[in-house]
This record gives structure tokens, sequence and C-alpha cells, in this order.
């Protein structure tokens, strides 16, 4: 059996992808049928090295991982703590031979659930869906914070220095002192920060920007 499949022909599908990694291929082909129910798709994979060697893939992003414990060559517990060191996929271990002490490697590597086999099917499905979702939430969260910092970026040098006054919770004059400026020069400044940073409000701007200055908000 291949150790990769795909529930849609193209990869670049949006729907989330889980990948399912396990030795046993019933295991594999009942886990994938599963998951296909709630319109998620999967990708399988025999053992660690396979799924290893898929990690540099770029046709999908993995939401979430299924891993079994027990595999020929590299355990899940080890690839586990691999993971924890190459990416920041969530990770639920699927295992038939839990033992408190393997529960514990698995949370402190990671893990964000730990279920014993057989699994029921509804807290399976539970697990996965809340998982996809979380990775999908840290992930916009990702994107937004490298959009604010870009933006950061555009900033002229006098503009970082009003914005860093601002979040301070100066008002223009009190900016115009500090920078030996006019206060409608600080206007001026002011103006453009809120237009390249691309925020309506103060409370935006304070909320956005206040930690990626190195500042608390006041």
């Amino acid at each position: 059996m291949s150790t990769h499949e795909n529930t849609h022909d193209n990869a670049r599908d949006a729907t989330p992808v889980v990948a399912i990694v396990d030795d046993d291929d019933a295991v594999r082909d009942g886990l994938a049928l599963l998951l296909r129910t709630v319109g998620l798709r999967t990708r399988c994979y025999a053992d660690a090295s396979a799924f290893l060697e898929a990690l540099d893939d770029v046709e999908f992003e993995i939401a979430c991982v299924l891993l079994d414990i027990r595999m020929p060559g590299m355990s899940g517990l080890d690839l586990l703590g691999l993971l924890g060191e190459r990416c920041d996929f969530p990770v639920i271990v699927l295992t038939g031979h839990g033992s408190v002490d393997a529960c514990r490697r698995a949370f402190k590597q990671g893990a964000l659930d730990f279920l014993r086999k057989p699994v029921d099917d509804d807290e399976l499905i539970d697990a996965v869906q809340q998982a996809v979702r979380a990775q999908r939430g840290q992930r916009e969260r990702d994107d937004a914070e490298r959009t604010r910092a870009a933006r950061l970026a555009t900033l002229s040098v006098r503009e970082r220095e009003v914005l860093e006054n601002i979040v301070r919770g100066l008002s223009n004059k009190e900016i115009a002192r500090e920078l030996g400026l006019s206060p409608r020069t600080v206007e001026t400044y002011r103006a453009n920060v809120f237009l390249k940073l691309e925020v309506d409000s103060l409370v935006d701007l304070v909320r956005d920007y206040a930690a990626l200055v190195g500042m608390p908000p006041p």
C-alpha cells in the first residue's frame, strides 16, 4: 500500500489535511475513512521516516497529525520530539499500548492529546476538529503578525519615534517637545503612521503595534 494518499486530487485544496502516521494499514484506512465523513482530507504514512520525508512537500499544509507510538524504526514519541523542533503541527497521539510514562512523555514533548485505541469515533473527530481550529487560528495570527511587521518596516526613523511616543501615551504637544519638533510636524508624522500601518484608531494602533516596538501599552 502506498504511504501517501489524498482524498482529493488537488493538493492545494483549502480543506485541512490530517496526517496519519501508523504502521497498521487497517488503522490508517479506517481513520482516513472516518475523517472523510466530516470533510477532512488525509495523507497516510506507514512510518516516521516516510512522514519526515514528506515534510518538505510544499503542495499541502498539515493541520493536524495523528501519531501512533509503536512503529518499526523510529517510534512515535521520538518523532514527536523531532516535530517539536521543526514545526508547529498539533499532534494527537494514538496508541494501543499506552502507559502513564508514555502519556507523560507525549505531553512533555508537546502532544495536544493522548488517545487510546480503539478510540471512540466521536472522541477522535472532536479532538481532530479542535486541533484543526487551533492550528488555523494560530496560522491566521502568525500571518497577521508578519503583515504588521512588514508595515512597521515601512516607517521612517522619525515616524517610528512618533509611533513609540504615541504608544507611551504622549499627546502631540508632548511628542513635539520630546523630539524637538513643531506640533504640526508631529501631526503630519502621526497621520503618516496611521496611513502606513493601516489602522483607523488609536486603540487599534496601540493594540497591534505596542509589542512590536518593544513597549507595553499604557
